[in-house]
C-alpha cells in the first residue's frame, strides 16, 4: 500500500471522521459540544491508559533497555527546540518571546496525538514498545524548561545592559525585576512535573509496572477495549476546537503554517530513522517518530501562559492545534508508516547495520 492510499484509507477510520465531524459541527455553528466533565475525564482515561501499558511494557523489558532510546529522545527534543528558535527567529522574524514559545510548543510532545497513533497502529495490525509511554512522560517538561531557560537568560541580559544606562535608584528596581525572572525557571519546572497530565501518566505507569500482565487482566475491559471508543468521543471536541479556530490561521501568517506543516514532517522522518537504527520495531519507530513530530497543544498553553506571558497564545495554540494536529494525524501518520515499513525490509536493515558498523 502507497502513501496515498495509506492517506485515504487513514481518513476514513472512525477516529478521522469523527475529528472532521467535529470540524464541520463548528464551521456550521452547531451547538454541539462534549459535556465539561466528560471533556475533563477523558484526558485522565486516555493518560491512565497508556501509563498502564506503559508501565508493563517496562516491567517485561526492564528499565535498562528503554534507557538509551530515552536519553536520545531527549537529546533530539532539546536540538530540536533549538533549531526551532534560531528558524523562528531568524528566518520568520518572531520576537523572542513567540520564537521561544513556538520553539518549545514544537519541541513538547502531544499526549492526545500518542494516543491516535496508538490507535492507528492498531488499526495497522502493528504493535510498539508500550514504555515509549514513559518517554512521553519524561519529553513533557524538557523543552518548556529549555526554552523558559534560554528566555530568562535573554531578558537578563537585556536588563544588564538596560542598567548601565540608568541611574542607581531605577538601578533597585531593575534588580526586583531581574530576580523575579530567574525564578519562572523553577515556577515552570513545578507547574510541569505537578501538571495533572504528568502526575496520571507517571503515576499510571508505576502502578502498570507493579501489577504487570495478572492484575491488568481484571480492568482490562476498560483500559484496553474500550481505548478507541473514548479516542473517538475525545476527537469531536478536538473537532470542534479546531474548527473554531480555523479563521486564526489567516492571523499567523504563511510562515508559521508552512513551520507547522515543515518542521513535524522533518522532526517525524528523522525520529523513525533513529529509532529504527536504535533497533525499535516497526511500530515503536513511527511512535517515537510521532514523539518528536507532534507539538504540545493542552500543556503548552497552561505552562506558557504563566512561564512567557509575553508571547502571542493565538500564535502557538492555532498553530499546534489547527495546523499541526490536524496534518500529523491524517498525513504524517500514514508517511512515517510508509518510510518505517520501508527501512525495516530486511535489505534495508542490513545496509542500515552494514553503514551503522563502519561509522563506529
Amino acid at each position: 500500500m502507497d502513501i496515498l492510499q495509506l492517506i485515504q484509507s487513514n481518513l476514513l477510520t472512525p477516529i478521522i471522521l469523527f475529528f472532521l465531524f467535529g470540524i464541520i459541527a463548528a464551521r456550521i455553528k452547531s451547538d454541539l459540544k462534549i459535556p465539561e466533565a466528560i471533556s475533563e475525564f477523558l484526558p485522565i482515561y486516555l493518560l491512565a491508559a497508556i501509563g498502564l501499558h506503559g508501565g508493563i511494557e517496562m516491567r517485561n523489558t526492564g528499565f535498562e533497555n528503554m534507557l538509551i532510546p530515552m536519553l536520545v529522545a531527549i537529546g533530539l527534543s532539546l536540538l530540536f527546540t533549538l533549531n526551532h528558535y534560531q528558524i523562528l527567529r531568524r528566518l520568520g522574524k518572531f520576537n523572542i518571546f513567540d520564537s521561544y514559545a513556538l520553539a518549545s510548543t514544537y519541541g513538547a510532545v502531544g499526549a492526545v496525538t500518542f494516543s491516535v497513533g496508538l490507535s492507528f497502529l492498531k488499526n495497522q495490525g502493528v504493535s510498539s514498545e508500550g514504555y515509549l509511554a514513559a518517554i512521553l512522560a519524561v519529553l513533557e517538561p524538557v523543552a518548556f524548561i529549555l526554552a523558559i531557560f534560554l528566555t530568562n537568560m535573554a531578558v537578563s541580559k537585556q536588563i544588564r545592559a538596560k542598567k548601565q544606562s540608568v541611574t542607581s535608584d531605577d538601578s533597585s528596581d531593575i534588580d526586583v525585576g531581574l530576580n523575579q525572572t530567574k525564578t519562572k525557571l523553577s515556577q515552570v519546572l513545578h507547574e510541569s512535573i505537578t501538571g495533572k497530565a504528568i502526575v496520571i501518566l507517571l503515576g499510571s505507569i508505576v502502578i502498570g509496572y507493579i501489577i504487570g500482565e495478572s492484575g491488568f487482566d481484571s480492568i482490562r475491559i476498560v483500559f484496553d477495549e474500550m481505548f478507541t471508543g473514548a479516542i473517538v468521543i475525545f476527537m469531536i471536541e478536538m473537532g470542534i476546537i479546531a474548527g473554531q479556530r480555523l479563521d486564526d490561521i489567516k492571523k499567523v501568517g504563511i510562515f508559521l503554517t508552512a513551520f507547522a506543516i515543515i518542521m513535524p514532517t522533518f522532526n517525524g522522518i528523522v525520529g523513525v530513522l533513529v529509532a529504527t537504527v536504535m533497533g525499535l520495531s516497526l511500530g515503536g519507530a513511527v511512535m517515537f517518530g510521532l514523539l518528536l513530530a507532534s507539538a504540545s497543544f493542552i500543556a503548552a498553553p497552561a505552562v506558557l501562559r504563566h512561564a512567557i506571558p509575553q508571547a502571542k497564545p493565538s500564535l502557538y495554540i492555532t498553530s499546534a492545534l489547527g495546523i499541526t494536529f490536524p496534518y500529523n494525524i491524517i498525513v504524517l501518520l500514514p508517511i512515517m508508516f510508509t518510510i518505517s515499513t520501508l527501512v525495516h525490509s530486511e535489505g534495508t536493515i542490513d545496509l542500515f547495520n552494514y553503514v551503522l558498523n563502519g561509522l563506529i
